[in-house]
């Protein structure tokens, strides 16, 4: 993988301070997600934390855990249903500039839920979204009379 592609997916050593993914995640569970260079599926645990999401391949995870990969949601352009695209029930997909990668959770329930997480973490971490607009998604559109604690 190139030195830009690596730094576009968050897949090389980020400064900044450290995410403590292993501390209250805002989404964590098991997904199926295809291999990067051989293209077979693996069972991974994901964590979305901070803007960012990491996978093991283990479910405990300790600060000492290693991530065996981690993308930044503020380089993520789209994340849709998949299913008619890869042909395989309860898929979704991450697109940034660069790459689409492929992911399917054990129930529809759980696609729609991992959609929505990685969709709110999107708009909270974009640099181009006022803090009403971030309210306004979060809240269904009726921002009214609510503060962002």
């Amino acid at each position: 993988m190139s030195g830009a592609v690596a730094a576009l997916f968050g897949r090389k050593k980020e400064e900044g301070p450290v995410v403590a993914f292993w501390d209250a995640p805002e989404r964590c569970g098991w997904l199926m997600k295809q291999g990067e260079y051989i293209k077979t599926w693996r069972r991974r645990w994901f964590v979305l934390k901070d803007g960012k999401i990491f996978w093991f391949k283990e479910e405990r995870i300790t600060p000492s855990s290693k991530p065996r990969g981690v993308i930044s949601v503020n380089s993520c352009l789209t994340i849709k249903g998949a299913e008619e695209t890869i042909n395989k029930p309860h898929a979704f997909e991450l697109s940034t500039s660069v790459e689409t990668m492929y992911f399917i959770a054990d129930s529809e329930k759980e696609k729609e839920d991992w959609i929505n997480s990685v969709g709110r973490s999107i708009v909270r971490h974009s640099k181009s979204v006022t803090e009403k607009e971030v309210l306004d998604y979060e809240c269904g559109g009726n921002s009214q009379g609510r503060s962002r604690a």
